[in-house]
């Protein structure tokens, strides 16, 4: 599965001469594919916790509609083993590995702290939160109906779950109200997994490779442990990365898109890209 991440330029508080220096500069998409199943679970959640986040804050009915499918997703993501488990153990990893960079001459000390200082108020939010955070909502007879009805294409319509109708036309403040509640249940994890990738993001260099006749083979390093690569190509071009293999060798090939109606095939010329392997 490979992800796709538009990096947009931020031309917000610019001067004129500032912001036409950053429309100069090209936009880029990063495609991210994960390299192990704890990876994998990581970005399928954080993928639904920004959508949950979305469609959280806005009034219409179809989007509350939306926000429950999602909510119902990550609750069917997170009862996939200890996922909560996971979390912690890489907080605790990335607070010790910090620790550690703080002593290095030349280390930004105050970011540090920072970063620590985050990590630690996510640990704790995550303790407070329980053993089994979500279980509240795994129990509400509420949402389980509405999860029982979605197994079936279009089931639930207001003559499968009239109640659920009923709530869906009340004002968007007594809506809100209970997706907050919902909300403060999945935050404590789903913001723990979000700065987890954020760091495992941010933790290395991008460089430049050429993909020769659209191919490119990849071998890793087994020691040391890349769990998620990240392919950088200009925003709106026509080629995307096709990525196939395992944690210790991948193959990364460049198709050509033409549109929806049209399979795309690998391109035959030479494709400079941003490789970033994130350890």
């Amino acid at each position: 599965m490979v992800i796709a991440h538009a990096v947009l330029q931020n031309n917000a508080m610019q001067t004129p001469d500032e912001s036409a220096a950053i429309d100069e500069q090209p936009r880029l998409i990063d495609y991210e594919q994960p390299l192990n199943e704890r990876m994998r679970t990581f970005l399928r959640l954080e993928f639904l916790y920004q959508q949950w986040g979305f469609h959280q804050e806005q009034s219409d009915p179809w989007s509350t509609r939306a926000a429950v499918s999602l909510l119902l997703e990550i609750l069917a993501i997170t009862a996939r083993g200890d996922i909560r488990s996971e979390v912690m153990k890489e907080l605790e990893r990335h607070m010790a590995v910090i620790h550690e960079f703080q002593s290095r001459p030349g280390a930004d000390t105050d970011r540090v702290h920072s970063i620590v200082t985050n990590l630690a108020k996510l640990r704790s939010d995550l303790n407070t939160a329980g053993m089994t955070p979500l279980q509240r909502l795994r129990d509400s007879d509420f949402l389980n109906a509405i999860k029982q009805r979605s197994a079936i294409p279009g089931g639930t319509c207001e003559f499968d779950l009239p109640d659920f109708a009923h709530w869906l036309s009340l004002p968007f403040e007594v809506r809100a109200s209970a997706l907050g509640e919902w909300s403060a249940n999945i935050r404590p994890l789903c913001d723990a997994v979000v700065e987890l990738l954020w760091l495992t993001r941010q933790n290395t260099h991008p460089r430049r490779e050429t993909a020769t006749a659209g191919v490119f083979q990849l071998a890793l390093d087994k020691h040391a442990h890349c769990q998620l690569l990240r392919i950088t190509l200009p925003f709106g071009g026509e080629l995307f990365p096709e990525i196939s293999g395992s944690h210790h060798r991948c193959t990364i090939r460049f198709l050509k898109w033409t549109d929806v109606s049209v399979r795309a095939a690998q391109t035959e010329i030479d494709v400079p890209f941003l490789l970033t392997t994130c350890t």
